[in-house]
């Protein structure tokens, strides 16, 4: 591609001449922040969006304006409840899908949550882990058979994955002390493996996976952090970052920081982005363990994409969830 985007690149910007009619793409966590700006700039280039959400109502009064755009760009964004903390709302979700029969060009894993206090889900799964990735990992593989040749998974990760590898032998803290950011970590770092293994089983079909970082954004995620919290991160931040010669930390605009997931989904080549993890509209380089680097840095750990952890966790999740998803029969 001869355009090149980057970290204050916009949804608009790198959605600029892309037309996607005859496109459907479903997108998770439709009701705030970045999957709103996800499905309103899908949609206002053309694009059927399915918006996933777990409060309905939250969710059309967060798109009404987005509706308008879509129509006016002839698109659509129509919502299906979704709610990832539940098992039985999810599968409830995707039969309805399935049953429809229509096809999906694009997935997008939006939703999530982030440094919660400790709970469990529905069905008993720690708080983020459950949500962040068990919940997209039964939806995604139940919604496979809707994904043909040229379709993509795109998985909304983190630089927070950075806080934490998976921890298979005790991935509901029975045995770990829990620390909010520490499952935030490893639910974000098992995204990453999610859309490792995912594009290992399907590209052979032409169906590719990728997960995304979309910067530092004022949006719902950050609710179970109080301001002084956010207000000491920053700080300790904007101090690495001076000792390192850089500017401050600017936290990115929704658009700016929603435009990694749609360039990810539908402008980027699938061999470009297959396998990999994206954040600023580009992928990027593996950063080593044992080298420190701020939170908004740019690298992903060499143990998010590891390809035996990325199995490891898929069959693990498939024994959490009790479900199995073999590789499709080729």
């Amino acid at each position: 591609m001869s355009e090149q985007f980057g970290a204050t690149s916009t949804t608009d910007d790198v959605l600029s001449n892309i037309r996607l009619h005859g496109k459907r793409i479903l997108v998770t966590g439709v009701s705030a922040g970045l999957g709103v700006e996800t499905a309103r700039a899908l949609a206002s280039h053309g694009a059927t969006v399915i918006g996933a959400a777990r409060d309905l109502s939250k969710a059309e009064r967060a798109i009404s304006s987005a509706q308008k755009e879509a129509t006016a760009g002839g698109g659509s964004i129509e919502l299906i409840e979704l709610d990832l903390a539940s098992l039985a709302s999810v599968r409830a979700c995707t039969d309805r899908l399935v049953a429809e029969g229509k096809p999906l060009d694009v997935i997008i894993a939006n939703a999530g949550v982030m440094a919660t206090p400790q709970g469990t889900t529905t069905d008993g799964f720690e708080t983020q882990f459950g949500v962040n990735h068990l919940g997209h990992f039964v939806l995604v593989n139940r919604l496979a058979s809707l994904l043909s040749t040229g379709s993509r998974v795109v998985m909304l990760a983190s630089s927070g994955h950075r806080f934490a590898n998976v921890d298979l032998d005790d991935p509901g803290f029975e045995r770990t002390p829990y620390e909010p950011f520490l499952a935030y970590g490893r639910a974000k770092t098992a995204n990453i493996l999610f859309a490792v293994e995912f594009d290992r089983r399907h590209r052979a079909r032409g169906v590719r996976a990728a997960a995304v970082h979309p910067g530092g954004i004022h949006t719902e995620l950050g609710r179970h952090m109080g301001e002084e919290q956010l207000t000491t991160l920053v700080d300790t931040i904007n101090k690495q970052l001076a000792s390192e010669g850089k500017e401050p930390f600017q936290f990115k605009t929704v658009p700016q920081g929603a435009a990694t997931s749609v360039w990810t989904a539908v402008v980027a080549s699938a061999e470009t982005v297959g396998g990999r993890y994206c954040e600023n509209c580009h992928v990027s380089e593996v950063v080593a363990d044992d080298v420190v680097i701020t939170p908004v840095s740019e690298g992903v750990r060499g143990y998010a994409l590891d390809t035996a952890t990325a199995e490891a966790l898929w069959r693990k999740s498939e024994q959490m969830v009790a479900e199995s998803f073999p590789p499709p029969v080729r």
